[in-house]
């Protein structure tokens, strides 16, 4: 049997639950569209980016929390709130490093797929300012 949390994955963006946790669900209002919509808090696993030597870096806390709009879900707007880890470099405290992920779509406040999505049927979401 499917659990809750294993099963929202099939409605995120491809490989991104190999990154992340899904930390909360819930639905909160969302004051310009006057509805409630579904937040997904995800939280980046603990796993230093590719390339850098464990020995030489200490997780450091996180960036600020990025909101990022996804597909609806049976006509529910979804975003999801994405905490990204900070690497900071244990000889040199100003040097600091993260992973890179390409589910946002860049100038846009959405997830990838769903930029790709709009492109496709003729609503580019980057001529909106979001």
């Amino acid at each position: 049997m499917i659990m809750d949390l294993e099963l929202l994955k099939y409605f995120l963006p491809e490989g991104l639950m190999d990154y992340f946790i899904i930390t909360k669900v819930y639905e909160v209002e969302d004051p310009t569209l006057k509805t409630k919509v579904l937040q997904l808090d995800l939280e980046e696993i603990n796993k230093i980016p590719s390339g850098y030597n464990i020995d030489q870096y200490e997780s450091k806390g996180f960036y600020p929390v990025k909101i990022i709009q996804d597909f609806p879900v049976r006509g529910k707007s979804v975003y999801l709130a994405i905490k990204r880890r900070r690497w900071r470099n244990k000889d040199n405290k100003n040097e600091v490093i993260h992973n890179d992920y390409s589910i946002i779509a860049e100038g846009a406040k959405i997830t990838k797929e769903l930029s790709d999505f709009l492109k496709d049927t003729g609503r580019d979401p980057n001529r909106y300012h979001w």
